[in-house]
């Protein structure tokens, strides 16, 4: 897709990723509606770009319909819609349900309620375009964090889903898969998240020009570390070897816990 006069949603916009893919749409032609929760940073944002500020809820059954009504209103019509917002919970099954809850919401019920306002329009006129901020921990997993690493999974999954389903009607699908990225996500994660994924972090400019390189070439998977090419593909052809391999990272990570092979 060009970006070049599209009507574009991205949600989560107001400081990190979802900024840096609003700057660079908006820089390459595109007309974009900047959603955060934050009202402030969102309606910063809009201003640096020349956009339209549409702050709320973007993962709520009524955030996400009233957001893309209003964006469509805005718009004309929503050409793009870049399914941005994520939140990362660390913790494995003792985490609590409100925590399951939350990253369940926003990780993957936000882009299947934007879906669902969206497909019935892109279905009638042939064409619509949807990307997911999935990580790469959708692709393979991250150490200590299972509330984000099964919705990130389940993320992906519903990407894989509509694009089998939709795909020659009209509707491209992509998910954006990087490793670290510098921004308070990151920060968030705390000594262990950041011993994993800090050595490899890029900038979220760099994660930003590799969607709009992916756009350009419409691949499903855009992954900002091609490295995560080569991870994903080892642990389909060996999934014993890539689990003792993650194994031995926990234990080193995580100060003795997890076991050794």
């Amino acid at each position: 897709m060009d970006p070049n006069g599209i009507g574009a949603v991205v949600t989560g916009a107001g400081n990190g990723i979802g900024a840096a893919l609003a700057r660079r749409l908006a820089s390459a032609g595109a007309r974009v509606v900047v959603n955060d929760l934050d009202a402030h940073a969102a309606s910063a944002v809009a201003a640096e770009i020349g956009g339209v500020a549409v702050p709320g809820d973007a993962a709520g059954e009524a955030g996400v319909t009233s957001l893309v009504a209003e964006a469509a209103a805005h718009l004309g019509g929503i050409d793009l819609y870049v399914a941005n917002a994520g939140v990362g919970v660390g913790g494995g099954p003792d985490a609590p349900e409100s925590d399951w809850d939350l990253a369940w919401q926003v990780n993957v019920m936000a882009h299947v309620r934007a879906a669902r306002e969206l497909l019935p329009g892109w279905l009638e006129r042939g064409r619509g375009h949807f990307i997911g901020t999935v990580s790469a921990a959708g692709l393979l997993t991250m150490l200590g964090s299972a509330p984000y690493s099964v919705t990130k999974h389940a993320a992906l999954s519903f990407g894989e889903w509509m694009s089998a389903t939709y795909g020659d009607r009209g509707v491209k699908v992509q998910c954006v898969c990087p490793l670290g990225v510098r921004t308070d996500l990151l920060e968030a994660s705390g000594p262990q998240g950041r011993a994993i994924l800090a050595g490899e972090a890029i900038t979220p400019e760099e994660v930003a020009d590799s969607v709009l390189e992916g756009m350009a070439d419409g691949r499903f998977l855009i992954l900002p570390h091609p490295r995560v090419a080569d991870y994903y593909a080892g642990r389909a052809a060996d999934p014993d070897r890539w689990l003792a391999g993650m194994r031995r990272l926990q234990a080193k990570v995580f100060d003795g816990e997890g076991t050794h092979d």
